[in-house]
Parts: C-alpha cells; sequence; structure tokens
C-alpha cells in the first residue's frame, strides 16, 4: 500500500498539481484521507524522502523538494517505466524495436490528430 502512495504522490508532482516548495498533506491528514495506518504513510513518506522527492522540516511538514526539474525527471521516470512495459509486451508478441517504434509512431502520431 505505501508503493501506492509513493507512486501517487510521484504523479502529482509530474503533472504539476504540487510545485517545488509546496507543502502536501501531513502524514495523518493523508491517513485519514486514504483510510490507512499512520505507519504506511510514514513509511511512504521516508522512503520519497531518501529518493529527494519530498523533504520533512521537524514541527514544519513536509514539502515537494525544491530539487530542479524534479517534475520533469518524475514525467520521464513514469514514462519510461510505461515504455518498458510495453516493450516487454511486444517482445512477447514477437515484435521487433523497429517495430515497436513504428507503431508507438503511429499512436504518437494519431493522438494529435484527433480533436
Amino acid at each position: 500500500m505505501y508503493l501506492q502512495i509513493m507512486e501517487q504522490i510521484r504523479h502529482r508532482i509530474a503533472i504539476g498539481d504540487w510545485q517545488p516548495g509546496q507543502e502536501i498533506p501531513s502524514i495523518r491528514a493523508l491517513a485519514v484521507a486514504v483510510k490507512v495506518s499512520v505507519i504506511t504513510v510514514k513509511r511512504a513518506y521516508l522512503e520519497l524522502e531518501r529518493e529527494g522527492v519530498i523533504v520533512t522540516r521537524q514541527g514544519r511538514g513536509s514539502f515537494v523538494s525544491d530539487t530542479v526539474d524534479l517534475g520533469k525527471s518524475l514525467r520521464n521516470q513514469m514514462l519510461d517505466e510505461h515504455l518498458a512495459a510495453a516493450a516487454d509486451i511486444g517482445r512477447e508478441l514477437g515484435f521487433t524495436p523497429e517495430e515497436l517504434e513504428v507503431r508507438l509512431r503511429a499512436l504518437t502520431t494519431r493522438e494529435q490528430d484527433e480533436p
């Protein structure tokens, strides 16, 4: 469950919902909101702090790290994870890297052409 919380926080930062330096919900508040134990949320916050995604200031709360381009870095990481999964599926289905590239380009172009 703590991994899901970590992923949700990364996602909010990546899409710009939470900006660098912005305070994020307290451990207790988030635990109540997502209906999990405080220990679960605390573990997620500790892991995110180790990764440099958030910083915790004693007595003041937890904040999105001021690291330059954190949002871009997280967006790239998320995209890489999805593309790696798609590549794995493509290989299992017998597609070559070139065929996968053509498919990705076609999907990207099609999405841009749609209103």
